[in-house]
């Protein structure tokens, strides 16, 4: 490390000294927080009021869409990287840890690594290599056509790690192409200071807490592909310039403090055939084989993706702070295991055959049931865990991020945490009977343990909660609730059954019964002929589009058909479906928020079972065009079709699955009839 800023050896990297930079022994540069927020921390209030003007006027063009980006990972950790080639979010060494580059929460500040062409005029494109979480971002030039190759070698073995890799390999495939590459780290969502070290292959960033190694993709008789220079903040700049067939880039590694090494091109070139390698066979498991399998597989790699492998647990996405409304407070951090995001993926991952990744959920949501993280007045269960299972997610808010396009406040840590949503324990018994059928049953004192859950719920499900959306305005008698109250109930007495297990059937048979007959009572409301939100309101709420798939109501009672006609009139919006309507029904949170993709996909299933196939496909095919250039949803779409709200999230992608699987088994069925019509006469 003692060259500093002396030139290396052999010319591969003719280097750039900025004035004003350090070159000791210790590191080339410094970055500091306070650094970072520069001038306008000092600023008179005349001049920081025309600041934030200017910041207000630029902050929609600083920002790409949130459907600009496309995802990569490693089943610890992922990364969003955008179309135009900057990977603006990253979190290591887990999903749920601080950000090394969050440039997509403040792009001043939360840090970036980005490669692009250096010429302005630039036409880029997104693909995944076929089958895969291999991401291809495409530069076209007047001067030539260059790749940037996107990936994560896959950690090995289900251990957690501190060390991940992300590898970036940088192809002129025409012509003659330049990218430059700029990596600005901002250890810690920014509050980390670092130093930057240089060496011949590469560059070591070295924090109080945390370290990340670039080493290069070169070639030992390279000559002078490169140069480059760090600048005052302690941020790395180069230029590559390469010709039609050459390939070089850079491997990030975190969790180490170096050496950098030469990583020869064969090296990379068998990183990248590996884990192509291992995308196919994963793939190559899926016994999906209906009308829509290219959607199937790409929601299944994300799911694949956003999976925790040392634990199982699946994150509900894999971002935090991505806004419900553009400019709102509706922004809250994801990247943790919900109980009812787990349950339900059970039902997609073995509906498409993927019997490790939903054994491995099954056994995430026992080890929650097992352990009662929850206790007291919440139930044994808790809404949320972090992917190791903890359960500390104390809520803070980053007051020094602007927020994506100036959404604020931007909260890491998850304040609902605590909240009392009775639903879950419908949802987790479901997906246990769910996998019993299949095969995965549970043991002895896995049947202990549910039938504790179940004595639990025999004496709680009457009373108000939080619900299924997690509102902030006050406990309420959730109609939801009460009927996944129903159905884990329901699905416990068929357990028992099946399998002549001990249980107090008579107990959990009057308790269900009650449930039915209350919801029947209270949660229908004769003045809107449709079932309604909570007891105390006229307000429709399409997380009941689940009564009639979970078999609570026959989707051809008159009553199931007048809920889905008020839903329509109400709720779905050129097949695009609302939660609820916040201002007929106050969720202690101000402004609006988009469609809900989850829920205009559990409408495809109810229509679907309702026997309106038709209806239900146009509005599948309809929701598909709303998916981004790669195939991913966020969470919303906003009244302009954009995507709002983390991404990708993981809750419409299982939706997806759920409703192509029944749809597909629907239109199978009526076309069978209608064929044995044709040959009957």
């Amino acid at each position: 490390m003692d060259r500093g800023f002396q030139a290396v050896q052999a010319g591969v990297w003719a280097i750039d000294k900025p004035s004003g930079t350090r070159g000791t022994g210790t590191g080339v540069s410094a970055w500091s927080a306070r650094a970072r927020r520069g001038a306008s921390s000092t600023l008179p209030a005349a001049e920081k009021t025309l600041d934030l003007a200017r910041r207000d006027l630029t902050a929609m063009d600083d920002y790409p869409l949130i459907a600009d980006h496309g995802l990569i990972g490693d089943f610890q950790t992922a990364a969003l990287v955008a179309t135009d080639g900057s990977i603006d979010w990253f979190c290591a060494p887990r999903f749920d840890s601080p950000s090394i580059f969050g440039a997509l929460l403040d792009h001043r500040g939360g840090g970036h690594f980005r490669v692009r062409p250096t010429v302005e005029v630039v036409t880029s494109t997104q693909l995944y290599f076929p089958d895969t979480a291999v991401l291809v971002t495409r530069f076209m030039t007047e001067a030539g056509v260059g790749e940037l190759t996107d990936f994560m070698p896959v950690t090995g073995g289900g251990i957690a790690t501190t060390r991940h890799r992300l590898v970036r390999m940088l192809r002129c495939v025409r012509g003659q192409v330049t990218f430059a590459v700029d990596i600005a780290p901002r250890f810690d969502y920014g509050r980390e200071s670092h130093e930057t070290h240089l060496a011949d292959d590469g560059i070591v960033f070295q924090g109080s807490q945390t370290s990340m190694t670039v080493s290069r993709i070169s070639e030992p008789e390279d000559e002078r592909l490169a140069r480059f220079h760090v600048d005052e903040q302690g941020d790395f700049h180069a230029e590559f310039t390469l010709a039609a067939g050459q390939m070089r880039g850079l491997v990030l590694e975190t969790g180490t403090a170096g050496p950098v090494r030469q990583v020869r091109v064969a090296e990379a070139w068998r990183l990248f055939d590996e884990t192509v390698r291992f995308w196919e066979s994963w793939l190559a498991q899926s016994t999906y084989t209906g009308r829509w399998r290219e959607e199937l597989n790409r929601s299944a790699i994300t799911l694949k993706l956003m999976t925790y492998a040392p634990s199982g647990g699946l994150v509900a996405a894999p971002t935090a702070g991505l806004p419900e409304q553009v400019g709102g407070e509706r922004n809250w951090d994801y990247r943790y295991t919900w109980v009812r995001d787990a349950s339900f993926s059970v039902y997609a991952l073995l509906g498409m055959g993927f019997t490790e990744e939903a054994a491995a959920l099954g056994r995430w949501l026992r080890a929650r049931v097992d352990e009662k993280a929850g206790g007291g007045g919440g139930g044994p269960l808790k809404i949320m865990y972090r992917i190791d299972g903890s359960s500390d997610l104390t809520e803070e808010i980053l007051e020094h991020w602007e927020g994506y396009r100036g959404s604020s406040p931007v909260r890491i840590g998850n304040g609902a945490a605590d909240q009392l949503q009775l639903d879950i324990y419908g949802e987790a018994l479901d997906s246990i009977y769910f996998m019993d059928q299949r095969g995965l049953q549970a043991g002895h004192e896995g049947w202990l343990r549910i039938c504790e859950l179940l004595d639990w719920v025999t004496g709680n499900w009457d009373q108000p909660e939080e619900g299924i959306w997690e509102t902030r305005g006050g406990r309420q008698d959730f109609t939801y609730g009460r009927l996944m109250n129903w159905v884990a109930l329901d699905r416990g007495i068929r357990l028992a059954t099946s399998h002549a297990r001990p249980a107090p059937l008579d107990r959990w048979g009057s308790a269900r019964d009650a449930i039915y007959n209350q919801i029947m009572e209270r949660g229908w409301n004769p003045k809107r002929q449709a079932f309604v939100q909570h007891y105390k309101t006229d307000v429709l709420d399409s997380s009941l589009l689940r009564m009639s798939t979970v078999g609570f109501i026959t989707p051809s009672d008159p009553m199931w058909a007048s809920t889905l006609k008020a839903m329509d009139g109400e709720l779905v919006t050129d097949s695009l479906v609302y939660r609820y309507n916040p201002e007929a029904s106050p969720d202690g949170l101000r402004g609006s928020e988009g469609t809900f993709s989850l829920c205009t996909f559990d409408y495809v299933r109810s229509l679907a079972l309702a026997g309106q196939l038709n209806k239900a496909r146009v509005t599948f095919e309809k929701m598909l065009t709303y998916a981004n250039h790669l195939g991913l949803y966020s969470e919303e779409i906003a009244l302009t079709g954009e995507q709002i709200g983390n991404f990708p999230q993981a809750f419409t992608h299982l939706a997806l699955i759920d409703a192509a699987i029944t749809l597909d088994r629907l239109l199978d069925q009526h076309q069978g009839r209608a064929s044995g019509d044709l040959v009957s006469r």
